[in-house]
């Protein structure tokens, strides 16, 4: 027991958190933004690992990381619009198209990364580069603080002032309106003249540039390549905090800290003596775990609502 509070109360561990749960915050973002939008986009994580080659390819052969993350982002906003394509213009069930797309992803990246550096398993082969880590002027210098906030990716950074972009997007802007208008009421939408269609477009292709992020540091924020199935079902947890943080922009961050932990907590426990195996599974037990509570507490609210309404009009 002491060596496992001995191993999480350390300041690398905080600063993994930060690590681990960057792109957990973006790709939930970019959840949060599709499901005010009524679009159950359980894609994203297909959008991740795409993006997380096509960010290692532009990298290696373009003009280096920054040019890499242009393209992540691209390719993130193309599959995105791609899977909205198929499911609403096409009419195609959206589950389905997810799942197929997701299969694709994982079997297309590692045909790519074979027909380019002819190995299945990594592009270490690759010259790729590395987003650039910052150092907070001040905050570096400060004992514990510095050792935790300070020295992160660029990326890292970019997540949590996306938290606060997302939030005024979806309410303080019009464009914000019509996205929780096209989730909550698209007749209503639809009958003021703006299209419903266009806005769920609009809203895949914002959340392809936050999964295009995710994987772009997936990629090249703390490695320089890419591996097969790199992204590990980190877009299922990020669906997962979406849902446990009442698509909201502040509940998916919330819940994609705590899945953040349990990951960061998995890998420090990996030097004791617990089997490999269980620390492994940790944090999508705790992903298991929070959305049976999120599930029971919701189940329990709306059977209140239901009681409430229902002597309302007795």
């Amino acid at each position: 027991m002491s060596a496992i509070l001995n191993s999480v109360m350390t300041p690398s561990f905080l600063y993994s958190i930060i690590r681990v749960a960057t792109p957990l915050i973006l790709a939930s973002l970019g959840a949060v933004i599709t499901s005010n939008a009524g679009i159950t986009n359980i894609g994203i994580e297909g959008v991740m690992l795409i993006s997380a080659l096509a960010g290692v390819f532009a990298s290696a052969f373009g003009f280096g990381p920054w040019f890499g993350l242009l393209i992540a982002i691209l390719t993130g906003v193309v599959c995105s619009l791609a899977i909205g394509y198929v499911s609403m213009t096409l009419k195609a069930d959206s589950v389905l198209t997810c799942i197929a797309f997701n299969t694709m992803a994982l079997g297309g990246t590692v045909y790519f990364m074979y027909a380019v550096v002819k190995d299945k398993g990594t592009t270490l082969a690759l010259s790729s580069g590395k987003l650039p880590s910052i150092h907070i002027p001040f905050i570096q210098n400060i004992p514990l603080v510095g050792d935790v906030i300070s020295n992160h990716n660029v990326i890292s950074y970019a997540a949590f002032v996306m938290i606060f972009v997302v939030y005024v997007l979806l309410y303080k802007t019009p464009l914000g309106l019509r996205i929780r208008s096209a989730g909550k009421s698209p007749k209503a939408l639809s009958s003021v003249g703006v299209s419903l269609i266009k806005t769920r477009y609009i809203a895949l292709g914002i959340s392809g540039i936050l999964g295009g992020m995710a994987g772009a540091f997936m990629s090249m924020g703390y490695v320089t390549w890419f591996s097969k199935n790199m992204t590990a079902g980190r877009g299922f947890i990020a669906l997962a905090a979406d849902a446990m943080g009442n698509s909201t922009p502040l509940g998916a961050t919330l819940s994609s800290l705590l899945f953040a932990i349990a990951e960061a907590l998995s890998y420090s426990l990996q030097v004791t003596t617990i089997p490999p195996e269980l620390v492994q599974m940790l944090p999508y037990l705790v992903t298991i775990i929070g959305l049976i509570v999120y599930s029971v507490k919701r189940k329990s609210k709306d059977s209140k609502a239901r009681e409430v309404y229902a002597k309302k009009n007795v």
